[in-house]
């Protein structure tokens, strides 16, 4: 299946706290990945169930995929991708 991607409005800031290089690095892999293997990423368990991961160097994109859309939610490095997640899915 071939996916759209959107993001959510909160991502410019992830986006903005990396290099210019990095972010560039990560839409790249975003853009040339998750449309045609969206839904071949891990999820999530627990309270984000319904959630999925990829990974591009040592950043984590956590995504969901609703309707043929898969929506960036966040972009962090793992040890604070989780960090208050709940504020940013619910």
């Amino acid at each position: 299946m071939n996916y759209k991607i959107a993001f959510k409005k909160s991502v410019s800031r992830d986006l903005k706290k990396l290099g210019k290089d990095q972010a560039e690095r990560i839409l790249k892999e975003i853009e040339e990945k998750l449309p045609e293997k969206a839904d071949t990423f891990p999820p999530l368990k627990g309270k984000f169930t319904g959630l999925r991961k990829f990974r591009v160097g040592n950043y984590r994109v956590i995504y969901a995929i609703i309707e043929g859309i898969a929506i960036i939610h966040r972009i962090s490095q793992p040890h604070r991708c989780i960090k208050n997640m709940a504020n940013r899915v619910r």
